[in-house]
């Protein structure tokens, strides 16, 4: 390891943290607080300086979306890749039907074969996104396409006679949940054979010798390897990475904590920006290092200088564009940038119509009166009231009367109107009231 004490997991200042050309994959994740937990750090670091290493990450489709928390392993996926070696990313369609109870108080709902097969089509896509599949740089497999034609006997002979239930009890997360209120059912209990049942078939027919995972994983990898070891007598290793948590100290995930979806239609990229763009202080660093592909140097100078001016947000402003733009792509970061600076008080003259559209789907909308209309000037007393800004008439006099309404960003006056020259690209007017009470006035669609 080369010395690094500068950021560490809350992103405070001190000495250099960059990762020079001496340094390794191995090195890099540590240095941005991905590693928690490695079967053999040393013998895990020769194997990834002799060559390019198989290693695979997987995602239960228990939603038709991943989140936020899933986003950590398929980037440490990416950080691979981008190192030379192979991923392999697997969408859990059989271990989807199982349910891990790592982490949770009490069992999941069991999903339908349908609803399994739509949701790990919505996940693998999303997996496309951050990992490049072309040319067979990357594997995308789902676990039933090895596991439904197994019978019982089959398993219990060739995964459950090498797995004792003492080393299954030991496990932290049966332990956390044969301590709890609920307990745990055998269904869950044989989750971990599943996944290491899944670690053996990846070895043998991918060469896979590396899985990775958040720490509560770490018992279901230990299981595979150890699997790995008994049946086949071959060295292969595991890592995992601290949870992330909410400010309330649960798990970040889909049914716990925030939920920050990848799918755009669950979480707005509007939606997902700002979520960057609250992040706390003191975890700007942290997660510029772990949610973006910046080289920790940069990490680093962003970091330094956001804790010099902080009411500036400029390092939540970075690390928003940075990880909007790996799940979303480029022009959805833009307009939801541009939305940002639209809704924080920003003319809508100085945008796009792709930001106008996301700040529509945003804030309450109502039609935009007809171009008749316009021409002659609508009287925006009552378009406040349409629009959902003022419960009366009266209650919009009052606002306008004390200065608290604008039309694209500009105070109005008593006897205010919207006209055609007031419409921005044709088709839009924002309204507001106060500081923070926004709505758009947006044209008809035209019939087909």
């Amino acid at each position: 390891m080369s010395g690094r004490t500068g950021l560490d997991p809350v992103g405070r200042e001190g000495d250099d943290v960059s990762v020079t050309a001496d340094d390794t994959i191995l090195d890099d994740l540590e240095a941005r607080g991905l590693v928690q937990d490695s079967t053999d750090r040393d013998e895990l670091a020769r194997r990834l300086a002799e060559g390019p290493v198989t290693l695979y990450f997987g995602c239960d489709p228990t939603a038709d979306s991943l989140h936020v928390g899933n986003l950590i392993g398929l980037l440490v996926l990416r950080r691979f890749q981008d190192a030379g070696h192979r991923p392999v990313a697997l969408a859990g369609g059989a271990t989807g039907m199982v349910g891990d109870p790592g982490g949770r108080s009490e069992e999941r709902n069991l999903l339908d074969d349908a609803t399994l097969s739509a949701n790990v089509a919505a996940i693998k896509a999303q997996m496309a996104q951050i990992i490049d599949f072309d040319d067979g740089r990357a594997l995308l497999v789902d676990n039933r396409d090895w596991t439904a034609g197994v019978t019982l006997l089959d398993f219990l002979r060739d995964v459950g006679k090498h797995v004792t239930v003492n080393q299954m009890l030991a496990r932290e997360s049966v332990k956390a949940r044969l301590a709890g209120e609920h307990g745990i059912s055998y269904t869950e209990f044989s989750y971990m054979l599943l996944q290491a049942h899944d670690y053996l078939h990846l070895h043998d027919h991918h060469g896979v010798e590396l899985q990775i995972g958040g720490s509560d994983q770490w018992g279901n990898i230990l299981s595979g390897v150890d699997l790995v070891r008994r049946v086949r007598g071959a060295t292969v290793h595991g890592l995992s990475w601290p949870l992330l948590t909410a400010p309330d100290g649960t798990k970040l995930g889909k049914t716990t904590g925030a939920r920050i979806w990848l799918d755009p239609a669950r979480t707005s990229p509007y939606q997902f920006f700002q979520h960057w763009m609250q992040t706390d202080d003191r975890q700007v660093g942290e997660y510029l290092a772990k949610f973006t592909l910046l080289p920790l140097g940069e990490v680093e100078a962003i970091t330094a200088a956001h804790l010099e001016h902080p009411e500036r947000r400029q390092g939540q402003r970075r690390l928003a564009e940075e990880v909007t733009r790996l799940v979303h792509g480029d022009a959805a970061t833009a307009a939801a940038a541009e939305a940002t600076n639209v809704l924080f008080g920003g003319s809508p003259h100085e945008v796009g119509p792709d930001a106008l559209a996301a700040v529509a789907g945003e804030v309450p909308t109502a039609p935009l009166p007809t171009a008749a209309e316009l021409a002659q000037g609508v009287d925006l007393v009552p378009l406040l009231v349409e629009v959902g800004l003022a419960s009366s008439k009266g209650d919009a006099r009052r606002a306008i009367d004390q200065g608290a309404v604008a039309v694209n960003g500009a105070k109005v006056a008593s006897g205010a109107t919207v006209a055609t020259a007031d419409v921005v690209h044709d088709r839009y007017v924002l309204l507001r009231k106060g500081k923070k009470h926004y709505a758009l006035l947006t044209a008809r669609p035209q019939p087909a």
